[in-house]
């Protein structure tokens, strides 16, 4: 009877796989990015994309983030006030 266990035979699943930090876009990136979201007139993803660049938060504060919070009535803040 052989002792060999399939642990022994898989190989990790990042073997290879850059992990860490990501490096920052570049600005051409950006335009890019930001570019082709006006060219498809989505400007919800538009606005959330200025604003993380800007803030420096993370898409998962972002996407939690309501109209409200930044907007009152018709008036859209020019500051806001992320607390944790």
């Amino acid at each position: 009877m052989e002792n060999t266990t399939d642990h022994e035979q898989q190989t990790p699943w990042n073997k290879g796989v850059i992990v860490g930090q990501k490096s920052p876009f570049k600005l051409k990136d950006i335009w890019a990015i930001r570019v082709r979201l006006q060219l498809q007139r989505r400007v919800r993803e538009l606005v959330i994309f200025a604003l993380g660049l800007d803030s420096k938060l993370r898409a998962c504060d972002l996407v939690k983030m309501r109209v409200c919070d930044i907007c009152h009535g018709e008036h859209v803040s020019p500051r806001a006030t992320v607390m944790q």
